[in-house]
């Protein structure tokens, strides 16, 4: 888990090393569960890289943050739900290319109504079944990367549910 803050880093800055010359990203993703059986999904804006796919709240961790830190200001940023760093449930770390990946899982029972989303970055929020995030994968309408790591923490997300699928 990246749990020491990047001090070393000027303000806004999300690398830990030159990128392309060995250097990583460190960062967060998470999983927003509501105990009974659904996920909670964004999509991402037209502006944005894989426009137009579903994905989870996630993002770089900043000078200063650690990565539950990262994730709870994101978490805030991209949908209006606030959580303290503590809540975040640590389920394990991943690296994609130059990227290290703290994941996390949050239990929100947030309306849809009650949702914010950042403009240029999402534009549409649902709460999704499990059997729907499956759907959505086949689809191709979610991003590869959150495709991928949502097949890592099914198990792990389903055993949180109070309520579980078939």
């Amino acid at each position: 888990m990246f749990t020491m803050p990047i001090a070393a880093l000027p303000a806004g800055s999300i690398s830990v090393g030159p990128l392309g010359a060995g250097g990583l990203w460190p960062s967060g993703g998470v999983q927003i569960y509501d105990g009974h059986g659904k996920l909670l999904l964004t999509r991402r804006a037209r502006e944005k890289t894989y426009a137009g796919t579903w994905e989870n709240s996630g993002g770089a961790v900043q000078a200063g943050e650690d990565s539950r830190q990262a994730v709870a200001r994101e978490v805030f940023e991209e949908t209006g739900i606030r959580a303290e760093p503590a809540e975040f449930e640590f389920l394990d770390t991943g690296q994609d290319g130059q990227m290290f990946v703290d994941h996390y899982c949050l239990r929100r029972d947030t309306p849809l109504g009650k949702i914010r989303l950042l403009p240029g970055e999402t534009d549409a929020a649902r709460w999704a079944t499990f059997s729907e995030v499956e759907d959505l994968i086949e689809r191709d309408e979610m991003c590869d990367i959150i495709a991928e790591q949502f097949r890592l923490h099914k198990n792990a997300l389903l055993a949180r549910q109070v309520v579980q699928e078939k």
